[in-house]
């Protein structure tokens, strides 16, 4: 009686197994017989290549394959379907910047924009604009990272000597600490700076929203000492005047960080210190 019962259990739960894995595979069947594949359309460019002129190159995806990021799609691109395709990438968490790019129009991070799911519409991709190409979505960042050198982005001290760095900290009160943030944060992705007309036709002259808010980074750092120089190092008619406040910096920025409000804080600062110079000038 006990072994018949048994039995009968077991068969139950043997069928219950049996409809279970029927499920599954009719889930993982319906899955594969329904491919979710998304079109891009990718800017490509080789200068090796004799010849070889600008283009778009559509690639597809099957989304059910492929993580939910742009980047993912681009690397499933690269390692599966086109290994010729270039673009920098590092870290995948939004920090380094190196996947900047123009998205759907946007200037954004390829690791942090999520793919449009809307299979009817085909992705654009093209790298930063208003720089020269490196090739494919490589752009060269060359004067950028030469004009973030020209502002010296560090702690400058007129007090002690060479020999003095490192001995001890500088300290600085809690309330002048907070004023930093929303500054420091700027991983110099460019996104904002080729997001700027301004910077599009000035970009030899101007210095652009990205280092502009890392010069306003350390003119209001309580323990720089060279708040005045750094700003005479702006005194001209292009480095920060041709902002005329378009305000795509801060609407494309992917860290949320607000360029064009340090701008405007700079302007204010540069009108004080125009107008101490001139009172200088005139008492002397």
């Amino acid at each position: 009686m006990a072994s018949s019962r048994g039995l009968a259990k077991l068969k139950s739960m043997q069928n219950a197994f049996g409809l279970l894995q029927a499920r599954f595979a009719s889930t993982a069947a319906a899955t594969q017989a329904a491919p979710q594949n998304k079109k891009f359309a990718i800017y490509r460019w080789d200068p090796e290549k004799p010849g070889d002129k600008p283009k778009l190159q559509n690639y597809e995806v099957d989304l059910n394959e492929c993580g939910p990021m742009v980047l993912d799609a681009l690397i499933k691109i690269k390692n599966e379907d086109d290994p010729t395709l270039t673009f920098r990438r590092s870290c995948r968490e939004g920090i380094c910047g190196s996947c900047a790019m123009n998205i759907g129009g946007i200037n954004t991070l390829a690791c942090t924009c999520k793919i449009d799911e809307n299979l009817g519409k085909t992705t654009p991709i093209y790298p930063l604009p208003h720089m020269y190409v490196v090739k494919d979505l490589v752009p060269d960042m060359n004067n950028f990272y030469a004009q973030y050198t020209s502002i010296e982005p560090y702690l400058k001290k007129k007090s002690g000597s060479e020999a003095d760095i490192g001995k001890e900290s500088y300290l600085q009160s809690i309330e002048d600490r907070a004023k930093l943030d929303g500054l420091y944060e700027c991983i110099l992705c460019a996104c904002c700076s080729t997001s700027c007309p301004s910077y599009w036709w000035n970009s030899d002259k101007y210095l652009g929203p990205a280092v502009l808010m890392q010069v306003y980074r350390w003119m209001i750092d309580s323990r720089d000492d060279y708040t005045a120089e750094r700003m005479a190092f702006m005194e001209d008619s292009f480095s920060v005047y041709r902002c005329h406040t378009i305000m795509n910096c801060t609407k494309t920025c992917p860290k949320g960080l607000n360029p064009g409000l340090a701008i405007g804080e700079i302007k204010k600062m540069m009108a004080k210190y125009n107008a101490k110079e001139s009172l200088a000038a005139i008492s002397h």
